[in-house]
């Protein structure tokens, strides 16, 4: 497992069951026997992380340089996007609002100086959601992290 996180959908844990390919939602309304819902990905999935909405989990297969995002509510895969950089790790991510693509959330790449931000509004933005939007060039051979915070007009690498 490389990432576990909460749904606020569902009494569920979303886990990224990493050399699969698989992200398992687990159940845990009876603790003695969880239910599993298995939602086939994308290999090698790593760090990943929720949209601002926190309806959409988006990880990283890190190895196949995507990003695959989950939606919690409907419990599937929703996108593949291909990043445009070498092994994404978002971390747990940064998600901002964009002028021209609205909500969006960026990761940075191991192996590449490329920030590919990606946007996450399906609703308002059905244009631009679950592609990437914009690619910034980062002053670095890579990072592993990328936050930023709503009061905080920043995005840190």
């Amino acid at each position: 497992v490389a990432s576990i996180v909460a749904s606020h959908f569902a009494p569920e844990w979303v886990l990224n069951i990493k050399e699969t390919g698989q992200v398992w939602l687990v159940d845990y309304t009876d603790p003695n026997c969880p239910g599993i819902k298995m939602i086939e990905a994308e290999r090698f999935l790593h760090d990943g992380g929720w949209d601002s909405t926190k309806r959409y989990f988006l990880v990283a297969a890190n190895a196949r340089n995507k990003i695959a995002v989950i939606d919690a509510k409907e419990k599937k895969l929703t996108a593949l996007i291909n990043t445009g950089g070498i092994k994404p790790h978002p971390g747990r991510g940064a998600n901002w609002v964009d002028p021209e693509f609205g909500p969006v959330r960026a990761t940075g790449h191991i192996g590449d100086s490329v920030v590919s931000v990606i946007g996450t509004d399906p609703v308002n933005h059905p244009d631009s959601a679950w592609k990437v939007v914009r690619t910034i060039s980062a002053l670095s051979s890579g990072n592993l992290f990328i936050k930023t915070h709503p009061n905080s007009k920043w995005v840190w690498l």
